[in-house]
This record gives C-alpha cells, sequence and structure tokens, in this order.
C-alpha cells in the first residue's frame, strides 16, 4: 500500500532535524513513497524562501535542489501529478470536515485524486483532517 509523503517529512530527508532518523527509517521501510508534484512545488519553494531569506547561500541552495531531485528519483520514491480537479476535491473535503492549512487541504485531495490512503506528516492539523477523511496516518515519533 502507497505511503503519500508531505513537504514537511520529505524537507527532514534532505536536513538533518530531530526527526530526520525516525523518516527516513518509516520511508526506506515502504515499497511506495508518492511525492506529488504539488509536494515538489513546495519543498523547492521552501529552498527558495531560506536562499532569499540568508538562511542557505546560494551553492547551499542548489545543493539542496539537486538533493531533493536526487532522493526523488530513486526507489522507493515515485513522482505524481496530480489531477487538474484537485480543488474542486479539496472543497469538497473540507465541507463539514474540520479545519486544516490549504496547502495541507491540498494534499489531502492529491491523495484522493492519486488513491493514496497512507499519510506521513508531523502535522497535527493535517493528521486531524486526514483521519476525518479515512485517511490512515503515520506520524514519525
Amino acid at each position: 500500500m502507497s505511503l503519500y509523503l508531505d513537504t514537511s517529512c520529505l524537507v527532514k530527508l534532505l536536513k538533518v532535524e530531530p526527526e530526520t532518523d525516525a523518516v527516513s527509517q518509516l520511508v526506506h521501510g515502504e515499497t511506495e513513497v508518492v511525492v506529488s508534484e504539488l509536494t515538489l512545488l513546495e519543498a523547492e519553494q521552501q529552498i527558495t524562501a531560506a536562499r532569499l531569506g540568508g538562511q542557505l547561500t546560494p551553492a547551499q541552495a542548489r545543493q539542496a535542489e539537486a538533493a531533493l531531485k536526487e532522493t526523488t528519483a530513486e526507489p522507493p520514491f515515485v513522482v505524481r501529478a496530480i489531477a487538474t480537479d484537485v480543488f474542486q476535491i479539496a472543497r469538497r473535503q473540507s465541507a463539514g470536515k474540520g479545519y486544516c492549512r490549504t496547502l495541507d487541504r491540498l494534499h489531502l485531495a492529491a491523495m484522493e485524486s492519486l488513491g493514496v490512503r497512507r499519510l506521513l506528516t508531523h502535522d497535527d492539523q493535517q493528521a486531524a483532517a486526514a483521519r476525518a477523511l479515512g485517511f490512515a496516518v503515520v506520524r514519525p515519533r
């Protein structure tokens, strides 16, 4: 069964943070880890923001971008495009299903459009919203 990787967990694989080992162990125990184009876009934007904000030098940002491409190009990762109706799915999902941030809601809609029923996330609100939709949530702790 596939596991959808949200951006917060993907970033943990690119830079060492307290949860990096837990995320890495969970990911490498899977046969298929789905990374959506939305996840890639969000991760790329985080790298750009870190460069523009001075947390990364231009050389470090290029290294991070290369690591992102390299990481997601190898098994168990599978990069998938999301359906054009993802916004309609997100709006339908959010009706009476609790609150989570817009990008997190779009990730849940991407999961539905891709037929993925398991989510790896650190985010409590996203996890609660995912459970309300019947998704299984894996928490790296």
